[in-house]
């Protein structure tokens, strides 16, 4: 299902919302895969990128943090927060039911990219 699918589906604002809070969660799923490499004081830019957007998030959700939490780990603990967010909450709030795998708009259309970039060609 491509973006034009889901405009019939959601509305605009609704698939907005999705990316949005989508690109956060997977910049801090980043930030913890780099993490496993690198320093967060690292002056390799990726690193400096994922640290930079991420920190803001890390600060607001620091409150319900676990102190007992590796550090490194924290960024997922809150990537977490934004894949309820978006499996349990949006769903719940716009009357939909709760859709399952692959139907997040984001990782949707990054999939159908993926299939008709590198899938069989007929």
């Amino acid at each position: 299902m491509s973006l034009e699918h889901l405009i019939f589906i959601h509305p605009w604002w609704v698939i907005a919302i999705d990316y949005v809070l989508g690109l956060i969660m997977w910049t801090l799923i980043g930030r913890v895969a780099m993490g496993f490499f690198l320093r967060d004081d690292s002056d390799f830019f990726f690193m400096r990128f994922f640290v930079r957007v991420t920190d803001p998030f890390l600060k607001l959700f620091r409150p319900i943090t676990p102190s007992f939490l590796i550090d490194q780990f924290a960024p997922l603990y809150v990537a977490w927060f934004f894949y309820m967010i978006r499996f349990y909450l949006m769903p719940w709030l716009l009357g939909y039911s709760v859709l399952g795998m692959l139907s997040f708009p984001l990782e949707s259309d990054i999939a159908i990219w993926l299939y008709q970039t590198f899938g069989p060609k007929p």
